[in-house]
């Protein structure tokens, strides 16, 4: 059996796909349009506005345009991402003659240990425990033909889809206590919330009785609900996109153009009709719990191909040299960043750091987005000057291959 030591397909810059570093760039940047909401208020606010923060003039207006452009969007670019990313890897290790299946699940295992010690020590938002155990199974499908991904994709798709909609149909039947208990999840009482927010501004350990709540219960409850299903259903059809080349820019300018056009019209049409009737039901629990996300769930995936379909448009482009180079230099380090972002919002939010948990209006949010931005926007590109990988990346690939792989550039000479 083949020895997994050899370095990783992307230790050399010419094997690098520019319009997948260029997606991951835009993807770790948008995912933290979203994310501010949960680093810096309760649990609840994420899923329903309402029961936390004002939301009525400017700040309604923020979380409008943010659930537009970005809920489940940039996370939907991720999950594709994350599928191409399988393939790529089995394909070029392949051809290596080296064992891809064996290094691949070493690197989700690996993955998995990232993604726990995020989820209980920084941040319970975590996804990387779901990327890399949807992974484990995704890695079985790697034979199909595109046709066949998209089949098997549309039925994990439309699973979480019925189990909302049952779900919802069927609330009147639940019994009392079941009720209840949702709702507590939907509205908590403001003891409840402020309870919460003393937690998080407190020290490290009164933090981790909620951090380790919610992190267990999107593990358990949520993943199995919808993350599971979700996430599989994006990695296969990721899969189906790399092996038909829109991932990495073989179709022609007319495909991608259409592809943006169609994918923003429709998507930001369907989840503005969602917005609409979430405001007009006045985020009622019956409507708002289990049907009134379901028009974005939908239009997530259409905005996400319209995004790609804008970055493989600038990709092909002869122009925007700069663009291209800076959204590769972040999506190169999409790992570090992601981190640092919880890094940089645990500090900020949470008691070990400036604790400014449930102080922060969703108007400053957006200040506090643009300036992570720029710090990741100078730091990216100023370190890849130094450094073959970001300093995650590199601990995930040297744990990969059980090989310290060559950190510095100046060691590649």
């Amino acid at each position: 059996m083949t020895s997994p030591t050899a370095p990783s397909y992307s230790t050399l810059p010419q094997d690098r796909i520019i319009s997948i570093d260029m997606l991951r760039g835009l993807a770790v940047l948008g995912i933290l349009i979203l994310n501010i909401q949960s680093f810096s208020m309760p649990f609840t606010a994420y899923i329903n506005p309402t029961a936390f923060g004002d939301l009525s003039g400017i700040n309604k207006w923020v979380w409008i345009v943010s659930h537009m452009v970005g809920s489940e969007k940039f996370m939907s670019i991720f999950s594709i991402l994350f599928g191409a990313g399988i393939i790529l890897l089995y394909e070029r290790k392949k051809e290596q003659g080296k064992n891809p299946g064996r290094i691949h699940y070493y690197r989700n295992f690996w993955l998995l240990i990232f993604g726990l010690l995020h989820a209980y020590l920084l941040w319970f938002g975590d996804i990387l425990v779901a990327y890399s155990l949807c992974a484990f199974l995704v890695y079985l499908f790697r034979k199909m033909k595109p046709k066949g991904l998209i089949i098997v994709a549309s039925f994990f798709f439309i699973i979480p889809v019925l189990l909302n909609l049952l779900s919802g149909l069927s609330l009147p039947y639940w019994p009392e206590e079941s009720v209840k208990e949702s709702m507590k999840m939907w509205l908590p009482a403001r003891e409840s919330i402020n309870t919460e927010i003393t937690a998080m501004r407190g020290s490290f350990s009164e933090q981790m009785a909620f951090r380790g709540e919610y992190a267990l219960f999107m593990q358990t409850f949520l993943f199995f609900f919808g993350v599971f299903w979700r996430v599989t259903a994006l990695m296969l059809l990721g899969i189906a996109l790399f092996k038909s080349g829109v991932l990495s820019g073989q179709k022609s300018r007319a495909f991608y153009r259409r592809m943006a056009i169609i994918g923003l019209v429709s998507g930001y049409s369907l989840c503005a009709y969602g917005v609409y009737q979430l405001f007009e039901h006045q985020w009622s629990f019956e409507y708002g719990m289990f049907l009134g996300h379901m028009p974005n769930y939908f239009a997530s995936v259409a905005v996400a191909f319209g995004y790609i379909g804008i970055i493989l448009l600038i990709a092909k482009s002869n122009a925007c040299s700069r663009i291209k180079k800076l959204f590769s230099s972040i999506g190169k380090m999409a790992f570090s960043n992601y981190i640092l972002m919880s890094i940089i919002g645990s500090f900020l939010f949470y008691g070990h750091g400036l604790g400014l948990f449930g102080q922060v209006e969703r108007i400053e949010q957006v200040l506090i987005v643009f300036v992570i931005w720029l710090i990741i926007l100078l730091v990216s590109p100023l370190w890849l000057k130094n450094f073959n990988y970001g300093p995650i990346e590199w601990l995930w690939r040297t744990l990969t291959y059980s090989k310290a792989l060559p950190f510095k550039k100046s060691l590649d000479k």
